[in-house]
């Protein structure tokens, strides 16, 4: 399954479900690492990277599970962030 070419809405589906699982599993010593691969691959280039290791920090830290960290990606990736200016020549 390729994550990084899925719709937005795909996308915020599985960010709410991955940020569950983060929430209530107590084996983060297993969730961390799969959540920043996660992450790593939902979204490309360097902000996905960056990503990936905030979120495996967030996830092996005890205490910030409550984060929504996969949440806060999808709202910066597509709410947020600033649309390209397609200019056109005539």
């Amino acid at each position: 399954m390729n994550l990084e070419n899925l719709s937005k809405y795909k996308k915020l589906g599985l960010s709410l479900v991955f940020d569950a699982i983060g929430m209530l599993t107590i084996f983060d010593i297993i969730w961390a690492p799969a959540s920043g691969y996660l992450m790593s691959k939902m979204y490309k280039g360097t902000k996905g990277k960056v990503a990936g290791v905030i979120s495996f920090i967030e996830e092996i830290i005890p205490g910030f599970d409550i984060i929504p960290t996969f949440t806060i990606m999808w709202f910066l990736t597509y709410v947020f962030q600033k649309e390209e200016e397609t200019i056109l020549e005539v």
